[in-house]
């Protein structure tokens, strides 16, 4: 119990120091709130992939989940992001024999993402849709839970028409608070991916999570698709930095929405800088580069970052 309280404790003080430093505040916070203490202990800058990354041969049934593992074993990665689109069934035969390989090749299942029903979140003006939706995730956090991931990854969803965003809001932490008492009782971690809806920006993803308040309500932080396209880079900075106490998982690329390059450096200094202590996953989506020339190259780049800021 005290481990819980000191984490909501982390959440709310951590989160909101963040926030100020990035110049931004949540609701009810001033952007003065003074920041928690830094941790004793270095970052630890994991190196992750997430199967997303290789969408077009898994997609195309020209590589398999189990080829996504060993393809991990061969880049050198420690942690494999299982994206549920690929998944051949959710029978608990396959997913223990994926969770085996997994073991006997020294990779670590950091996660799952919910469900290929993108219909799936956590918004809806319906209570009876609502209601069916959180059910659904409650599955995948067996699935996950059989798979031996200790993270869920799930969508926040968008506004419906004539929805206001404070009753959208009020939908969704509703929703929230339900899985997240469920994915507690199996030490599931749920992130929220930064990604369009009303998870799209810093401010209301932290609210998100602020007010579920629970040790098991996270972000994916998704570094690419945070942030509208008519904010600056500097803008976007701001609020990757704000997001990071709150951050269980992370998705990684070299560009923006926008197109414009990442700075990587940068990424992993502030990271380093909050004292994350978790997997930089690769999302690889350059276009111009096949996956399997580019996305060895990107997880030697970040690797090299994590030597340079983290205790790995």
């Amino acid at each position: 119990m005290n481990s819980i309280i000191a984490r909501r404790q982390f959440i709310r003080t951590a989160g909101a120091g963040a926030l100020a430093g990035a110049g931004l505040a949540l609701p009810g916070m001033s952007s003065g709130s003074p920041s928690a203490p830094a941790a004793s202990a270095p970052s630890r800058l994991l190196i992750g992939c997430t199967a997303f990354s290789f969408g077009k041969p898994l997609g195309a049934k020209k590589m398999t989940m189990e080829d996504f593992i060993l393809k991990c074993v061969e880049m050198g990665v420690g942690g494999a992001e299982m994206t549920a689109y690929w998944l051949k069934s959710t029978d608990r035969d396959y997913l223990t024999s994926l969770r085996h390989l997994a073991f006997k090749n020294g990779v670590t299942l950091t996660g799952v993402g919910s469900g290929p029903d993108s219909r799936l979140h956590l918004l809806d003006a319906d209570a009876d849709k609502r209601q069916a939706m959180q059910e659904e995730m409650k599955r995948w956090i067996d699935i996950t839970d059989t798979l031996g991931a200790s993270h869920m990854r799930i969508f926040a969803g968008s506004l419906p028409p004539g929805v206001s965003t404070a009753q959208g809001m009020d939908w969704a932490v509703e929703s929230m608070k339900v899985v997240c008492d469920y994915s507690a009782t199996k030490g599931i971690t749920l992130g929220v991916e930064t990604h369009g809806g009303i998870a799209l920006k810093g401010e209301p993803s932290l609210e998100l999570i602020r007010r579920v308040d629970s040790p098991f309500a996270a972000l994916s932080l998704d570094i690419q698709h945070l942030t509208g396209d008519e904010d600056s880079d500097e803008e976007r900075y701001k609020q990757i930095e704000a997001c990071v106490p709150y951050t269980a998982q992370t998705h990684i690329t070299d560009r923006f929405d926008n197109h414009r390059p990442i700075d990587l450096d940068r990424i992993w200094q502030l990271f380093s800088k909050h004292r994350f202590r978790g997997y930089m996953s690769l999302e690889y989506t350059n276009s111009e580069l096949d996956v399997f020339t580019g996305a060895p190259q990107m997880i030697e780049r970040m690797k090299g970052l994590s030597k340079k800021y983290s205790s790995i």
